[in-house]
């Protein structure tokens, strides 16, 4: 990195040069669009939990500051680039959500979710340790960690920044936005985030998607879950990958978590993305509660729902096509772009 002192003490010593009398971005080696990359790790919520991501930014990040937001990643064995193992194909969101942003003068920061890739991961002891390590609180405080921790680099704005979650993500960032609007968090992006109650999301899901036989069994598996935050120990082979037995407090708390809610209460200002071919959260059913807090809460906010984009924010072609793969859908890139530079000043 070049520092930013010694770039402005060089400047002031021939301010009279054309270098010195053009922007940054205009200048030939900081133009816009060029960016760089830093490795990062920090410490998660919890005793001796690190999380390791990548701080990617605009080059020009090196004489001038730059907003900075963090990217949330979604549900289940999601890394910071928004690959899961379980997908049948590399999505590359997060990454290209950040490569987006870096070209336009926004730095993020993405990071491996605690027991995924290069972070801290998942402990092999008793029960109970692995439901404390996967506790809901903790991937909360792991976002308020991860915010810290992009304060921390001296390029970026601290009275710029957001959150930007995907999915599950932007539960998480939603209710972590709770305690960071005290840090003058400036914007949140809820992308393909449920707006009702995940318990409700998922008995509509299995009741739809589900063979005969699981249903029941899902159904008391939620039940238990809710009530005792522990996941039955004798669910079908089928069921224990949705419900592993470690995540029962951290099951409890996001099912019954209510991001309609949390959103009517906040003051923070609010762009949600949503797909019109998603079929995990499901427009508009999933969706409307959302976009009514946005609009009854009085503060500034956008609702954006655009066809024939994913769960995934990826152009589909068809009926057929899960939209995994390709780029970022650019009528989302777009939507996206135009409401947060300005929100961030970027």
């Amino acid at each position: 990195m070049i520092r930013r002192r010694a770039v402005l003490a060089a400047g002031a010593l021939a301010p009279a040069t054309a270098w010195a009398q053009r922007s940054p971005t205009e200048s030939g080696w900081y133009a816009k669009g060029r960016t760089k990359e830093r490795p990062v790790r920090f410490a998660g919520r919890g005793d001796g939990v690190t999380l390791a991501g990548t701080l990617l930014m605009p080059l020009f990040s090196e004489i001038q500051y730059v907003p900075g937001i963090v990217l949330v990643a979604g549900s289940g064995p999601t890394d910071r680039d928004g690959n899961n193992p379980l997908a049948p194909e590399r999505i590359d969101l997060l990454k290209d959500i950040a490569e987006l942003l870096a070209r336009n003068g926004i730095a993020s920061l993405r990071y491996d979710k605690r027991g995924i890739g290069q972070s801290t991961p998942r402990p092999r002891g008793s029960l109970e340790e692995q439901e404390a390590f996967f506790a809901w609180d903790n991937f909360v405080g792991d976002v308020e960690a991860a915010h810290a921790e992009l304060l921390r680099h001296d390029e970026i704005k601290s009275y710029a920044t957001a959150l930007l979650g995907h999915s599950e993500g932007g539960l998480l960032a939603l209710a972590a936005s709770r305690s960071l609007a005290a840090k003058k968090l400036h914007a949140l992006v809820l992308a393909a985030t449920p707006g009702r109650r995940l318990e409700a999301i998922l008995r509509a899901q299995i009741a739809r998607d589900a063979s005969p036989a699981l249903r029941l069994p899902a159904d008391r598996a939620i039940a238990a879950i809710l009530e005792t935050g522990r996941v039955p120990n004798n669910l079908p082979p089928e069921l224990q990958l949705l419900f592993p037995l470690y995540a029962g407090p951290f099951l409890q708390k996001l099912l019954s978590f209510d991001p309609a809610s949390v959103l009517a209460d906040s003051r923070t200002p609010c762009l949600l993305l949503q797909g019109g071919a998603d079929r995990q959260v499901v427009p508009m059913e999933d969706v409307q509660p959302l976009i009514d807090a946005l609009r009854d809460r009085g503060v500034s906010g956008e609702a954006v729902v655009i066809p024939q984009v994913s769960h995934n924010l990826k152009t589909v072609t068809g009926p057929l096509d899960p939209g995994f793969a390709g780029p970022l859908s650019p009528a989302v890139a777009a939507a996206l772009l135009k409401w947060l530079v300005p929100a961030l000043g970027a």
